[in-house]
């Protein structure tokens, strides 16, 4: 399934202040946000992110009665982008610096969803792998093709876990799968996922975007303050305070490790094509 939902009553996606990186567009007091960057499987960079939470900012401006956000391409995101951290490697303080930088960004961006003022719907078309896997786990209602799937890969390259796999995740679906699914690198293919809490719907390729286009009018026929209220406890400061220092512990330990000379070498193996999926 490729690219973003496309329905006749959508209006077209523009480039705004959030650059080509994310786009933003309106329709029918929605607003959605759609990551566009799909020659790199709309990998993690600290230009995406920060793009991604100038575009939640505008959203929230627009008081929308709901936030959708969905990927361009095949992938909705494989997490941070490999090469993006190789790039930094003949510098350990530099490469420190990028990697705060992005994983940073990347708990900003998740805290940002949670404490939106509207419900948020997650569009997965594709896979969804390392820490892109927090924009999920801060939506509130999640749509998955039969083709998107998750999966770590944090046991593979060497990094440590980020975006929540260590601290939403857990109490989402339990810490024994947690560690089973992180420590064997298992993908987690759509109807798994919807088993385990994590989807709220799975849709054949085909019928994804219908899909998508009736979780939108079903929930904009709701009553929008209870969604809200609703919305705010389940998400409370004192629960977002909680995450948030869960989320920094994984930042710190991120950064610590990005150096190890191990993982350097995973990563240069990966980037490589060396490395091969094995569920």
């Amino acid at each position: 399934m490729a690219g973003k939902p496309k329905e006749k009553t959508h209006a077209p996606a523009t480039a705004t202040a959030t650059a080509d990186l994310v786009l933003f567009r309106q329709s029918d007091g929605c607003a959605w946000l759609t990551l566009n960057r799909p020659e790199r499987a709309n990998s993690l960079v600290p230009e995406l992110v920060k793009a991604f939470r100038q575009g939640l900012r505008r959203a929230g401006e627009k008081a929308p009665r709901l936030l959708v956000i969905d990927a361009a391409g095949g992938a909705f995101s494989s997490g941070g982008d490999i090469a993006g951290f190789l790039a930094h490697a003949g510098d350990p303080a530099a490469l420190k610096a990028y990697a705060s930088d992005l994983v940073g960004a990347l708990n900003s961006a998740i805290l940002d969803l949670m404490a939106f003022p509207a419900p948020v719907v997650a569009a997965v078309q594709g896979p969804v792998t390392g820490g892109s896997l927090g924009l999920l786990l801060a939506s509130d209602i999640v749509v998955m093709s039969e083709a998107a799937f998750v999966q770590p890969y944090y046991a593979e390259v060497g990094f440590a876990p980020d975006g929540g796999w260590t601290a939403i995740l857990p109490r989402r679906i339990g810490e024994a799968r947690a560690l089973e699914i992180q420590l064997l690198n298992r993908r987690i293919d759509a109807w798994r996922a919807h088993a385990l809490g994590l989807v709220s719907s799975v849709a054949a390729p085909d019928e994804f975007a219908r899909t998508v286009a009736k979780t939108v009018e079903t929930l904009c026929r709701k009553s929008a303050g209870t969604l809200t209220a609703t919305r705010a406890l389940i998400r409370s400061a004192e629960r977002r305070e909680e995450i948030a220092r869960a989320l920094e512990a994984e930042r710190q330990l991120f950064v610590e490790r990005i150096v190890l000379p191990d993982v350097l070498e995973r990563m240069r193996r990966f980037n490589a094509g060396a490395h091969r999926v094995r569920d």
